[in-house]
């Protein structure tokens, strides 16, 4: 898989023309909205903890997380493999400032919502976290276990 995050040190990049990001990886790929099977809604906060924080989802199925921040700060939702979020959880303490955007993420403000639709692959554990500086190391992390 190639390194995702190659690019990104002081690069600002929006959504658009993204649609490249859906190659597959481990962890799956961006969803087809047409094809959602159905919607997790979940909440976020300065506790720095997702509820759920524990997800099942089936093999290929495609999932619209729903993301409420209740906090008063920004908080993110990173959706990938562990190895992935902590090299990134570390270019963000070393570039707070940083704008990035890809399928697998949303950046959420205190008070708003947002939302990724992800197609997951094959059975195992796939991983999520906000990234924004501190946060994954107080435990904002959670997983999905695709069977």
């Amino acid at each position: 898989m190639p390194d995702m995050h190659a690019n990104m040190p002081g690069m600002e990049h929006g959504m658009a023309g993204m649609e490249h990001e859906a190659t597959a990886s481990a962890s799956g790929k961006a969803g087809d909205p047409a094809k959602v099977s159905r919607t997790i809604v979940m909440s976020m906060n300065d506790t720095m903890q997702f509820t759920p924080n524990n997800i099942v989802v089936k093999e290929d199925e495609t999932i619209r997380f729903f993301i409420k921040n209740t906090g008063t700060m920004a908080h993110e939702m990173v959706i990938g493999e562990m190895s992935e979020l902590k090299e990134h959880a570390e270019m963000m303490r070393k570039m707070p400032s940083m704008k990035h955007a890809s399928a697998n993420m949303v950046t959420i403000n205190a008070g708003q919502s947002g939302g990724i639709v992800w197609q997951f692959g094959k059975a195992g554990v796939v991983d999520f976290a906000c990234l924004a500086p501190g946060h994954m190391e107080a435990g904002m992390t959670g997983k999905v276990t695709v069977e």
